[in-house]
């Protein structure tokens, strides 16, 4: 288990290497830190402290802190969604960051609520015994157990950056490189069979 302390200096290294400041609000900072810490504890990865996560290692890869998101959000509006990292203008004060709008596709919001709410142990809903048919529950059960398959797969792809060659193994590439900081369209899919087992 990491502690604040670790938290908040992973935290503050990241800003550093990229130009970025942490929250100047010490309040909020202590809150965003801390929240970090418990996803952290909690799923045993540093998860946004402002997003469901889904507890499900390949479902969260984009909301790790920081996330896929952060930079686009810095360059656009000054900070991240979490407000965790910020420019040098609103950290200075220059500049007043009002709500950060979510870049996160909402597909994949959807799928952290669903990944959280949805058993495939689900149990149909039964109707009186008047009202109900032999078919009716088995089809209930059966789109339960379909929906719960859904949300648990996962086609991860390889990409690459154009720009750099940072080469990635997860189901979209990210927002900008983390390398050299190409937009996502440099990113090109890797075809092929390629066997990544060891």
């Amino acid at each position: 288990m990491a502690t604040l302390e670790e938290v908040r200096n992973r935290a503050e290294a990241d800003a550093k290497t990229y130009g970025y400041h942490l929250n100047p609000d010490p309040e909020a900072l202590k809150g965003l830190i801390e929240g970090l810490k418990v996803n952290w504890d909690r799923y045993g990865y540093p998860s946004c402290p402002c997003r469901l996560a889904s507890g499900k290692f390949e479902f969260d890869r984009d909301i790790f802190c920081p996330c896929d998101y952060r930079d686009p959000d810095v360059a656009e509006y000054g900070g991240c969604y979490c407000i965790l990292y910020v420019n040098d203008a609103v950290y200075e004060g220059k500049v007043h960051l009002e709500a950060v709008p979510e870049r996160r596709p909402i597909w994949k919001q959807e799928r952290a609520y669903a990944s959280t709410s949805v058993s495939p142990e689900a149990k149909p809903e039964v109707k009186p015994p008047e009202a109900k048919t032999e078919a009716e529950p088995a089809a209930k059960a059966a789109k339960a157990k379909e929906q719960a398959k859904g949300v648990a797969e996962v086609k991860k792809k390889l990409w690459y950056c154009k720009q750099c060659g940072y080469v990635v193994f997860r189901e979209d590439p990210p927002y900008i490189c983390p390398i050299c900081k190409a937009k996502r369209e440099m990113f090109a899919e890797i075809k092929g069979s390629v066997n990544l087992s060891r």
